[in-house]
């Protein structure tokens, strides 16, 4: 007879940590100070993109506030005119490593027609930016105009419904929807417009995330399921008329029999011998 296995005793090796208490936020980002970084960059990174021509008198009068902006994470940049581009590069002034990222986002968001006002955020802490590429979803012209109108809706109503719910900014413009702010309203926003592009209409994920906001704010409801409060949208294919298939007719190398005219059914008939005896009559 074999022994018995005895359970494992984790929590021997488990020892007490004093400084870990409860009152401790796990889940909060801590702001990157310059002290954090113990030496600089040994290594140059840069980032660069293109920009339309009808761009370039806006980021002209707004460039000094750019390269401000920018000063304050030690990055650099430089406007070409000549070539169209704008450029982003770490300096020795750098400290926080991932804002060169946040300002590779804000000259792409700059030459996709966001404000600079807006454009700006970006750089701060739990605020992200998505362009999402919808110029070849649709091949039909018309039918992508008339489903990225739907995104605005009318009077731009819808956009500012999906703005609120998602708490992001949106654009949209030309191929693209420029898109920013928190990772989870980003995700949303992702499904919404990409399915708008598919044929379903963004009213159908504004009703979900309002029912979802309410049932937020019960925290009974925190550790169920959602699912029988969501409404169940069903795909209605209204069914096209059946083809009649018609029988496959044997070739033959004759061509078909004419139709015989008026004239001819009449000569059959008698009728047309008829008609010239009366109208002879007439005559006479």
């Amino acid at each position: 007879m074999s022994e018995v296995a005895k359970p494992k005793d984790n929590n021997r090796f488990r020892k007490d940590k004093p400084w870990d208490t409860d009152d401790i936020d796990h889940w909060k980002i801590e702001e990157f100070k310059p002290e954090h970084l113990e030496q600089p960059f040994t290594e140059e990174s840069s980032f660069a993109t293109l920009f339309p021509k009808y761009r370039e008198a806006y980021l002209k009068e707004t460039w000094p506030l750019i390269t401000k902006s920018l000063e304050k994470y030690g990055i650099a940049c430089v406007l070409d005119l000549v070539e169209g581009s704008m450029t982003v590069k770490t300096t020795r002034k750098s400290y926080d490593p991932y804002s060169i990222l946040k300002a590779r986002d804000l000259i792409k968001l700059m030459a996709r027609s966001v404000p600079f006002p807006q454009a700006v955020k970006v750089m701060e802490d739990g605020i992200a930016c998505d362009i999402i590429k919808i110029g070849n979803i649709t091949r039909n012209k018309e039918r992508f105009v008339k489903r990225r109108q739907r995104l605005i809706g009318p009077n731009g109503s819808t956009l500012k419904a999906i703005e609120l719910l998602t708490k992001c900014y949106m654009m949209v413009q030309g191929n693209t929807v420029s898109a920013m702010g928190p990772y989870k309203g980003l995700k949303d926003l992702r499904r919404i417009v990409l399915d708008c592009m598919k044929n379903v209409h963004p009213i159908y994920h504004i009703k979900e995330l309002m029912i979802k906001r309410e049932l937020a704010k019960d925290p009974k409801l925190a550790t169920e399921s959602w699912d029988r409060f969501l409404p169940q949208f069903k795909k209605r294919n209204v069914k096209s008329k059946k083809k009649v298939i018609e029988a496959k007719k044997e070739y033959t190398p004759f061509p078909p029999v004419q139709t015989k005219s008026k004239i001819d059914l009449q000569l059959e008939s008698g009728e047309y011998f008829l008609n010239k005896q009366k109208d002879s009559k007439k005559k006479h």
